[in-house]
């Protein structure tokens, strides 16, 4: 090879190098302005959510929820575009940079329609819109992430692991659908989980145990079986373990408790009955008067299951007498409130009073027991100090 080929192969080489670091440049500014573009655009539906966290002013024109779900298949459709950019191998940037823009404008229509329905609206209903709309934003960034990183990316993992970040939006997309489209179905919802609550603690206090009279009456044979027998149930502790000390004075509280927990929860069946039937008497001009009064009783109905749980807690033994009387007094009280308050807004729903009124019999007769309970212990104490002296 002639020295002339020889500089000219040289020159041809150090071209390459020169275009290849060109290259190499170019890709990283494509890059670096696709992620400029996302975090600019990032901040703006920031900002747009927290219009979420704000009640809306009543003047301004509410928005139904079906123009939300619209928006909300349109954001499914745009999310389908970005998967299908990388089923034919990797996409331009401009291209991502494009798809990137109008998915974000759909993804902030979607945010400001959900502010214009929560016109109006209570904080249940409220909230449940914030939680589905900050799914449909949280897994919308994820899939803009993603396909951002993927640019300039050789991991043909990571590009198989789009579409299943797609289904997430859609997932989200679709669980708009199932928002309560009305206060009183949201409430209603919200009512029924805590109905649900009360029910898996009158369970559990069903499954108490009273102690064995004699424990060394059962052969070892018996107890072998029994051990087996136990063993084949699910390795989580049994109630029946955790309630199997309680004394027979014990064991009458619990029955009491039981009771209640029964009723308690005949309440709130009867609550939720009295609201589903209730859609009739609300007044569009009552200016969120009537949805205070439902927010009102949800509350009083949270404040139930929060004492039935303590109730439930209450009876393992040794019982904790004090604190099952505090229980049983602001479960009373909050009974007369829910009263109250459904009386206002009711001509006396007859099946609801009837079980409030069951209810507080009961907490008295419990209250009784526990009297009777406190004295019996305080005498046995009494007759333990004389037989000592």
């Amino acid at each position: 090879m002639g020295r002339t080929e020889r500089e000219k192969e040289q020159l041809t080489r150090v071209l390459n190098e020169h275009l290849s670091t060109i290259h190499e440049t170019l890709q990283v500014s494509f890059r670096l302005s696709v992620f400029i573009i996302f975090f600019v655009v990032f901040s703006c539906i920031c900002t747009c959510m927290q219009l979420l966290d704000q009640t809306p002013a009543s003047s301004l024109e509410k928005v139904s929820w079906g123009e939300v779900i619209k928006m909300g298949d349109q954001v499914s459709k745009q999310a389908t575009i970005v998967g299908m950019l990388w089923t034919g191998g990797t996409p331009e940037a401009k291209q991502i940079e494009e798809n990137m823009m109008a998915y974000f404008n759909v993804l902030q229509g979607l945010i400001l329609l959900s502010h214009g329905s929560t016109v109006d609206t209570g904080p249940t209903l409220s909230s449940c819109i914030h939680v589905s709309v900050k799914q449909v934003v949280d897994s919308s960034f994820k899939l803009m992430m993603e396909s951002v990183s993927l640019y300039g990316s050789r991991n043909k993992a990571q590009q198989l692991s789009m579409p299943q970040t797609v289904g997430t939006v859609w997932e989200a997309c679709s669980a708009l659908k199932k928002v309560a489209p009305t206060n009183i179905t949201a409430i209603g919802r919200a009512m029924t989980q805590v109905a649900f609550s009360i029910r898996d603690v009158l369970r559990e206090m069903k499954e108490l145990k009273p102690a064995s009279c004699d424990p060394t009456s059962e052969s070892s044979d018996d107890a072998s079986t029994k051990a087996d027998s136990e063993a084949q149930k699910d390795d989580e502790i049994s109630m029946d373990d955790l309630g199997n000390d309680l004394s027979p004075e014990e064991m009458k509280i619990a029955h009491s408790a039981i009771g209640i927990v029964s009723e308690s929860l005949q309440v709130l069946k009867e609550l939720i009955r009295t609201i589903s039937g209730a859609v009739k008497l609300e007044n569009p001009d009552d200016k969120g008067k009537f949805a205070d009064s439902l927010e009102r009783l949800l509350k009083l109905s949270k404040g139930i299951e929060l004492q039935i749980d303590e109730l439930g807690a209450c009876l393992y033994p040794p019982h904790e007498v004090s604190a099952i009387k505090e229980v049983s007094e602001k479960l009373s009280s909050i009974i007369d409130e829910l009263q109250k308050e459904v009386e206002s807004l009711y001509d006396s729903p007859e099946a609801l009073i009837q079980a409030c009124t069951g209810l507080k019999s009961l907490l008295k007769r419990m209250e009784s027991k526990l009297d009777c309970s406190s004295v019996s212990e305080l005498e046995a104490k009494l007759q333990n100090v004389s037989v000592s002296n």
